[in-house]
């Protein structure tokens, strides 16, 4: 049974809506590097219709600097298989973009910057039955990718672009105090931890998942990212229900959003995420 101080574990991840200083630029980078299509003004993902990027242009946005500001740190976006990640290598090799990349035992990871330094993780999840726990902890890491493994997943088939069934998969942000945004995500939005880290981090997710989100204290002390800085203007999620929307509300300082199916929550930080009330998709493999 369900329990309503917990979201759902068919919560989705929606899009990411971002400012960027030069929408034309960001938005060919999406279509070239990550192989996302146009799906209208602003807007990218898989078509037909699977928006995962949307776009506002802000003439002279700052970029994001080196150690970051107070908000997103990255978005990731799901592969749906391991093949498909080892096309992806394939694909920046050719193009000769500059990625890093870590095994995180739970999932393979490439981090991209996009033109106004926006982190992008692009990943593909291993099996659930290969997690591994210790001490009911999910055994994360940062190993070095096996290339040669993921490149023999890929198989002969070449890279084409985003497939079908990629989907936005978590989002990561810098946060000023764990122990706060512990009360906000967790007791307040109603996801689980699934991870602690003693370098600062945290992770949380809804139906036992890896994470849907990732916060850290790593830029602790830098400014919030305000509305001239390149960055995340809002992350969405949809529900299944009406009646999990209303539990939402009831356990938060939610907003009205656009109509009685949405709400709007703002973290101690400014990270801003609407909610709304859509068909359910599943929340991991």
């Amino acid at each position: 049974m369900h329990d309503p101080a917990r979201l759902p574990a068919h919560l989705a991840l929606g899009p990411v809506r971002l400012r960027v200083s030069d929408a034309a630029r960001t938005g060919a980078w999406l279509e070239r590097v990550l192989g996302l299509s146009a799906l209208g003004p602003g807007r990218f993902g898989v078509a037909p219709g699977t928006p995962l990027v949307e776009l506002r242009e802000v003439h002279g946005a700052r970029p994001v600097p080196r150690r970051g500001l107070l908000g997103i740190y990255h978005y990731a976006i799901l592969l749906p298989s391991r093949a498909d990640l080892g096309r992806f290598l394939l694909h920046l090799e050719a193009l000769a973009e500059p990625w890093g990349a870590s095994d995180h035992l739970v999932s393979e990871a490439f981090y991209l910057t996009d033109p106004d330094g926006i982190t992008v993780e692009v990943y593909a999840d291993r099996p659930r039955a290969e997690w591994k726990r210790t001490a009911g902890v999910l055994d994360i890491a940062s190993d070095p990718i096996d290339r040669a493994a993921l490149l023999a997943a890929a198989g002969e088939q070449d890279w084409s672009g985003a497939p079908e069934g990629t989907r936005m998969g978590h989002v990561h942000f810098f946060v000023g105090d764990l122990a706060r945004a512990e009360r906000h995500y967790v007791q307040g939005l109603g996801f689980e931890v699934t991870g602690r880290w003693a370098g600062g981090a945290l992770f949380v997710a809804a139906g036992g998942y890896h994470h849907h989100v990732g916060l850290n204290i790593w830029a602790a002390g830098a400014a919030e990212a305000g509305p001239g800085d390149a960055g995340l203007d809002e992350w969405t999620v949809s529900l299944g229900t009406p009646a999990e929307l209303q539990a939402l509300g009831s356990r938060t300082d939610a907003a009205p959003g656009a109509d009685a199916l949405e709400l709007v929550v703002v973290d101690p930080w400014g990270i801003r995420l609407r909610v709304s009330v859509a068909a359910r998709v599943p929340s991991g493999p």
